[in-house]
């Protein structure tokens, strides 16, 4: 089966004023992706089933790796040998199940899984077993105050996300997640349906190439910033997260508990900075 693609074409009605038109148009893609676990010593490995997300096909394999990662499965690039497309027996291939396997030597516990403790506590989903959660993830502290960033560099940077999403100028349903650094330099850039997804997979694309925890790095997404953003982001070891939209509350509680920048609002030359001003200079001028 051939490979789905990022977007996919569409025949709409197009009403402007009193001129409908039937024209193509250009979609962004969702396809649920299966992520599996193999693990477990020689001779007794054994499949796991972790999650079912809807994502935007592309960058599968980063997505994979970024969900293990910021979700606490794996400290560390060694921990995966590999990571391959799957298929049940006689099934078509259709390149939405991705197997992370695991080495012989790297324990695997699905309750490590950071979204696992909230969801199934005896006290319920409420804002302390999230953070307990996340506290238990969490395996690189993030250093006080570190990276620092001019005001002007901040406001930039929401800008820049958005010139560098050629998806979302093709589709206009695509949320974004870039990776800064103090200078406003853009690294790294992912667009999927889901904002989540994005995040995984910049963080994903790093953590395959060595380079986390990503400790002196901005975040920056497209849309609000939400405790799964947030958590996220602490687990990789970011320290600044940047988010056009609002931000909620336990995400507001996430940054201040882990001693991260939080800036929400950003359009413009004007953002809140909801935590961690100290890392943002000259605000009195």
């Amino acid at each position: 089966m051939k490979r789905p693609g990022p977007t996919t074409a569409a025949t709409v009605w197009k009403v402007r004023g009193d001129h409908p038109s039937q024209e193509s148009d250009q979609l962004a893609a969702e396809e649920p992706m299966e992520i599996r676990v193999e693990s477990g010593p020689k001779g007794q490995r054994e499949t796991t089933s972790l999650s079912v997300t809807m994502r935007t096909p592309g960058h599968d394999f980063e997505l994979a790796a970024g969900f293990l990662f910021t979700e606490g499965i794996v400290a560390r690039k060694g921990d995966i040998a590999r990571i391959e497309y799957c298929t049940d027996p006689g099934v078509a291939q259709e390149y939405n199940i991705v197997s992370a396997v695991l080495r012989p030597d790297v324990e695997f516990r699905a309750d490590r899984l950071a979204r696992h403790f909230y969801m199934t506590s005896s006290c319920g989903v409420c804002g302390k077993t999230a953070l307990e959660a996340v506290r238990v993830a969490v395996r690189h502290p993030i250093p006080l105050g570190e990276p620092t960033l001019d005001p002007k560099v901040v406001a930039a940077i929401p800008e820049r996300l958005r010139k560098d999403q050629a998806l979302f100028s093709e589709t206009g349903g695509l949320h974004a997640a870039g990776l800064f650094d103090a200078s406003g330099q853009l690294s790294s850039l992912r667009e999927d349906v889901g904002r989540h997804n994005a995040v995984d997979k910049v963080v994903g694309e790093a953590f395959l190439a060595g380079r986390t925890p990503l400790t002196g790095t901005v975040l920056a997404v497209s849309g609000r910033s939400s405790f799964e953003i947030l958590q996220k982001a602490a687990v990789a070891g970011i320290p600044f997260v940047i988010a056009v939209g609002a931000p909620s509350s336990l995400a507001v509680a996430i940054a201040e508990e882990f001693g991260m920048t939080l800036v929400g609002f950003a359009r413009g030359d004007r953002f809140n900075i909801y935590a961690g001003a100290e890392r943002i200079v000259n605000l009195a001028h």
